[in-house]
């Protein structure tokens, strides 16, 4: 069989999924009928709860003569605010992925020896074992580096002697030793590709010891490893503000779903690298890249607002981009009035834009932030309110820092798979049941008929 015969879509095929949508509809006003929470969530975007954490805190609400009202969204790691901690870390002109990492991991802040002695083992453990990049990852090639970097986790396995233990302690070091070398399968993966595929040089350079997760990003990705300062420190702090967001999120509930089931932590990683992977999640900040791209061909003046209300109505109606009535950047499953993390991004990307003089293109995107509310308002019936998330300004960052689109997803893995790791050690020290929600079925009861009758 050829890959094109692999790949192609028979008419047969065709036939049998027509078949099989239309016996597969399920009229959406049961679910009103039986009160079943669309994505684990009310109309009002409150999540269901099913469990418990110690490791973050989102706060969407406040309590205002005994009511719940929305509020400026708060992300707090291990009890601290995200944004005392990027204010801290910006103030001492310092990297803080590697001290955020231990935050999210140990539950508290690490002192300098702390914090120096764990950086080590970071780089003690950023490489890949003999051949690896050759007979993996240089390897039948992948366009989707998502794909490519969860292929690498599951082989990891191969090279691990421990690896089906679940023990804290083998957990533990698996887990940094993810951690470390995440940044090393992104960027090889990319190269990869763009030799083998797009017919560009390969370079595969080594991790210097003495860099920052930021530093080592950035320097394994340029052909002549430069960098500036500015780079590297806002690559830093988006690398921060990506790392955890509560046990809810997809990927992360994911990670404990598969969890609780006693697998190993390369399958569990792989398993949430497939749901970061999705355009409704970790993937939105590519979906908000080409969604720009395709309203500068149809907006030639970017001040030009009454254009680009224009062009965001399309949206919504499915005229343009890929037709899916989704303004992508814009509203959050949880946040209500604001994303913090949003708020933050927003200050260091004007910095960069500005330091490399692409305000204009800054200022667009400041537009369509400040409009599109307005339109969705207008076109839709909402049940909270719209505001920018972090994917809506980190693509442009990412744009601004030369990082290929292909790895704007593997970046945001590259940050969450502490607080992947953070919350697989949380379900396995508390020793959890098994995650199985209940599905209500709907079928009704048939008589079986002999095949020569049907």
């Amino acid at each position: 069989m050829t890959n094109n015969e692999y790949s192609d879509v028979t008419p047969q095929i065709h036939a049998l999924a027509q078949k099989m949508a239309h016996n597969s509809v399920i009229d959406t006003d049961l679910y009103s009928k039986y009160n079943v929470k669309r994505g684990l969530r009310d109309l009002d975007g409150k999540g269901v709860l099913t469990g418990l954490t110690d490791i973050s805190t989102i706060t969407q609400n406040k309590l205002v003569d005994g009511k719940l009202v929305p509020c400026e969204g708060e992300l707090r790691y291990r009890g601290y605010n995200v944004k005392d901690i990027v204010d801290g870390i910006l103030e001492d002109d310092r990297f803080g992925f590697e001290e955020v990492t231990y935050l999210l991991l140990f539950g508290d802040m690490p002192n300098e020896e702390q914090l120096k002695d764990f950086k080590k083992l970071l780089v003690q453990y950023r490489t890949l074992p003999q051949h690896f990049v050759r007979d993996v990852i240089l390897k039948a090639t992948s366009n989707d580096m998502m794909n490519s970097i969860a292929r690498s986790v599951l082989t990891l396995f191969c090279y691990d002697k421990n690896a089906n233990d679940t023990s804290i302690d083998n957990v533990l070091r698996q887990c940094i030793q993810l951690i470390s070398v995440f940044p090393l399968l992104s960027v090889y993966g990319y190269h990869a590709y763009n030799h083998y595929q797009r017919d560009n040089s390969l370079y595969i350079h080594r991790a210097e010891p003495t860099m920052s997760t930021a530093e080592v990003i950035l320097s394994l990705l340029r052909p002549d490893r430069h960098y500036t300062p500015l780079e590297a420190k806002v690559l830093d702090m988006a690398l921060i503000l990506h790392m955890e967001h509560g046990g809810g999120n997809n990927s992360t509930f994911t990670t404990h779903v598969v969890t609780s089931s006693g697998t190993d932590t390369y399958s569990a990683v792989a398993a949430a690298l497939a749901s970061l992977k999705g355009p409704k999640h970790g993937g939105a900040n590519v979906k908000v890249y080409y969604m720009f791209e395709d309203l500068k061909k149809h907006v030639k003046d970017w001040e030009d607002e009454d254009a680009l209300e224009d062009y965001l109505e399309k949206l919504l109606d499915k005229q343009v981009f890929d037709k899916k009535g989704l303004i992508y950047g814009m509203g959050h499953a949880v946040y209500t009035i604001s994303d913090p993390r949003q708020q933050i991004l927003h200050g260091a990307v004007k910095k960069l834009a500005l330091a490399e003089g692409h305000n204009d293109e800054f200022d667009l995107y400041e537009r369509v932030e400040r409009l599109a509310p307005k339109v969705i308002g207008r076109k839709r019936k909402i049940y909270k309110g719209v505001a920018a998330n972090v994917d809506f300004y980190s693509g442009l960052l990412y744009s601004l820092l030369d990082i290929p689109c292909e790895l704007y997803t593997p970046l945001f893995a590259t940050a969450r798979i502490t607080g992947w790791s953070a919350h697989r050690l949380e379900e396995l020290i508390n020793c959890g049941k098994i995650i199985r929600p209940a599905y209500m079925s709907i079928s009704e009861n048939k008589e079986y008929v002999d095949l020569k009758d049907r």
